[in-house]
């Protein structure tokens, strides 16, 4: 089996910095990359320049809005969106951003340029360089990262071995260099900088925010890098490059390291190139999502310095950050949400009285699509402002923390508030029709599905399949997290529950070859009427199936309409799809028992989307961004190019969920083996109810399966190994195993012998 070395290999040159090596600690972000010389594009997340902010969900409420749209005056409901962007003085920016940093470039003596790169499980990363004569060297390259939240400067350096000590030419440049003219339209005034022979930095300043200050310093030894976010950001940053303590850093970085490989999954696939972006992704994991970091947005800390962040760097809650957060879980780095859960407390209040505005009612909350560090919306889509599965979704993603790691905290102080706020707001929109056969049912009448139509007019409907899902599972999950907390049940839960339908149906027009005549058929839709029309990125139409687990693909109810839905989705193609919706295509082709298909996309994903630097970008599947052309046409357009981080962690949770799912109550190992998969094996996969799972397969076969209780409880599992499968020397023939399990437990799975 290769080590995470042998697999995280670069080529130079890396010749733009979308193609960069990406380090971080959750602050502080380094992008490696260059030709003649080496370049490290930094990065400090957080820094945000906030004006700009809209108020649509303070202008407008949703009785508004729903008789507003009934009356056909959308673009009333339009115009309230663009209100507070219309509203911004003349010099300030449209809405919230945050601001790169800068770029150190090194060159070095002798025609010695970089040639090669690899990262230790360390966390160094080293670079090799050769000149034209043979001569060789060698840089080791670390970002510190720490247990010990006082302990978590804003530093990195670079090892200099002796031949090089003294004869690097060095220069740092601000973000301003390739963005000052956009600023200066924006009131934002160029930086400070100071320069001596072995340091220099700059600050730059903000109009109403604190500034920036990036410096670095030569030591001799160690070139060391820091940068400072506040009111006096260059004299922080001063102090912090000569008094930060290198050898201890260093120390505490290993440590750091080698606790997270050995509470991170194995995985030994034979593809080597999904073992790569495996290995790289929980390597971006460690420095995107920190536990002492800033909560992570669609790029973290790895900004360009040459323009601002396309999407603002900022917070999108209608995957994108969910799809960051995905692999916390089954990594077994549960503390890697904190961050984000620290934030959200202090959004609660705001959410909550954003909520009673909106809905009129008192237990209602709202949250935005997109919004920036305050929870301030950054955009001017309303469909994006009133995705109400948007609180939805990271309630769930808090209540999985639960379910994960057994911590009540995180249930009763976020799950729980996202989750009654978010039902509170469902409430508030649904409404009683009584059906054709006098039966009483809900609806939504005013409904949205995530980036469908792009914001066009007449882009929503009545049960949209994306609300009634994420409704459904609000719905579930409130009577479990109230039985763990002992709240009293709210009997609007059930009868929410009972009362919506489950998707959008859509009756399956007759074809050639049906018999006329024949039953109705249905698959699901977009919205009520609204089938999926075009290929599109946001698979929001099946939720239901995943991540939100209403829908069993293989229940009766549901099978033959997900089999006609599937259908449909896949003769419409993948031409609208970008890289972050690969991975949930996969995963969604796995939970429906897709186990090749789940495989090909995720290969198709690496063919269509790996840039050199092994960086996953969304401008490079065509599709989303149709205008830019194809794939081949963004790899020669680097300005097509985006660094955004969801599909480098989504891979990591769909290969773990071609592993292992959990759906209610039941794990299901493997259930669908990838016939391209002959052999692999897998440790320490987790899953809900804090049980670490591991397989080995041999010749298409589950031979051995591997549990470890870390909480104790039920396990209810599904595994696949046929008749005759073996526990503790007992033969056993039932399909699930259901036993109860202490802390600390090993069970141990043994397919029948040949």
């Amino acid at each position: 089996m290769k080590h995470l070395h042998e697999y995280l290999r670069w080529d130079f040159p890396l010749p733009r910095v979308h193609t960069g090596i990406e380090l971080g600690n959750g602050v502080l972000g380094l992008s490696v990359w260059g030709d003649e010389c080496l370049h490290l594009t930094i990065g400090r997340t957080g820094f945000w320049d906030h004006r700009g902010t809209t108020s649509f969900a303070r202008s407008i409420t949703y009785s508004q809005i729903r008789e507003l749209l009934g009356a056909g005056r959308e673009a009333e409901v339009q115009a309230h969106a663009k209100t507070g962007s219309d509203a911004v003085e003349n010099g300030s920016p449209r809405r919230p951003s945050q601001i790169g940093g800068g770029r150190l470039e090194l060159r070095f003596p002798r025609e010695l340029r970089p040639i090669g790169a690899e990262m230790a499980a360390s966390g160094v990363l080293t670079v090799r360089l050769t000149a034209p004569d043979g001569e060789e060297a060698q840089l080791a390259i670390r970002v510190a990262v720490t247990e010990d939240a006082q302990l978590q400067p804003e530093v990195a350096w670079i090892e200099v071995p002796p031949s090089l000590r003294g004869q690097i030419e060095v220069r740092l440049r601000a973000s301003w260099e390739w963005v000052g003219e956009e600023l200066t339209r924006v009131g934002i005034a160029p930086p400070t900088s100071w320069s001596e022979a072995s340091a220099g930095g700059f600050h730059q300043a903000l109009p109403a925010d604190p500034g920036l200050a990036i410096a670095w310093l030569d030591r001799g030894s160690e070139l060391v890098i820091a940068t400072a976010l506040g009111a006096e950001p260059g004299a922080q940053v001063r102090e912090l490059i000569e008094t930060a303590d290198i050898a201890v850093l260093s120390a505490a970085s290993r440590g750091w390291w080698e606790r997270y490989w050995s509470q991170v999954p194995s995985l030994s696939l034979p593809d080597e190139t999904l073992m790569r972006l495996w290995y790289y992704g929980l390597v971006k994991q460690a420095g995107l999502t920190t536990p002492h970091g800033v909560a992570a947005t669609l790029q973290g800390p790895w900004m360009e310095e040459n323009r601002l962040p396309p999407w603002s760097n900022d917070y999108h809650f209608n995957i994108n950050l969910q799809m960051i957060y995905w692999p916390c879980l089954s990594s077994n780095r549960t503390e890697h949400l904190q961050p984000l859960w620290d934030m959200v407390r202090g959004w609660l209040p705001d959410l909550r009285a954003l909520g009673q505005e909106f809905f009129g009612v008192p237990d209602a909350i709202m949250l935005p699509h997109a919004v920036d560090d305050r929870g301030c919306t950054v955009d001017t889509f309303w469909h994006g402002t009133i995705d109400h599965a948007c609180p939805s979704w990271i309630a769930l993603l808090a209540w999985l923390h639960y379910r994960y790691s057994g911590e009540t905290d995180v249930l009763r102080d976020v799950a729980w508030p996202l989750l009654t706020g978010s039902f509170g707001g469902y409430w508030a929109m649904a409404e009683e029709t009584t059906q054709a056969d006098g039966t009483r049912r809900m609806t939504l009448p005013v409904s949205v599905s995530p980036e469908y139509g792009e914001g066009q007019v007449g882009f929503w409907g009545a049960n949209a399949s994306f609300q009634l899902a994420a409704a459904h599972m609000v719905a579930g999950i409130l009577p479990q997290a109230a039985a763990v907390l002992g709240e009293p049940l709210d009997p609007r839960w059930a009868q929410l529950d009972v009362a919506l339908p489950p998707y959008a149906a859509i009756n399956v027009p007759l074809n050639q070859w049906d018999t006329p005549g024949r039953p109705p058929k249905f698959r699901i839709g977009i919205w009520d009427g609204q089938d999926l029309a075009f290929s599109h990125r946001h698979q929001s139409h099946l939720a239901g199936i995943y991540p939100f687990g209403t829908i069993d693909p293989f229940d009766p109810t549901h099978s033959e309409i997900v089999d006609f839905t599937l259908g449909h989705w896949q003769g419409l193609g993948s031409g609208g799809w970008c890289s972050w919706a690969m991975p949930w295509v996969s995963t969604l082709c796995a939970r429906a028992g897709r186990g090749d298909a789940a495989l090909v996309w995720l290969r198709w994903l690496v063919e269509n989307s790996e840039n050199k630097g092994h960086n996953l970008s969304p401008g490079g599947i065509r599709g989303a961004f149709n205008s830019w052309g194809g794939w081949h046409e963004a790899r020669t357009r680097p300005d097509h190019e985006i660094m955004q981080i969801d599909a480098n962690l989504g891979i990591v949770t769909a290969l773990h969920e071609l592993c292992v799912q959990c759906f209610g109550d039941e794990i299901r190992v493997l259930p669908s083996l990838p016939y391209r998969l002959p052999n692999f094996s897998f440790e320490r996969i987790g899953t809900e109810g804090g049980f670490l799972v591991g397989a080995t397969v041999k010749e298409h076969k589950i031979k051995e399966i591997r549990i470890q209780s870390t909480l104790g409880g039920r396990l209810r599992l599904r595994h696949g190994l046929g008749a005759g499968w073996q526990l503790d020397r007992q033969t056993h023939d039932e399909d699930v195993l259901i036993t109860e399990t202490q802390p600390c437990q090993s069970l141990v799975l043994h397919a029948r012998s040949a």
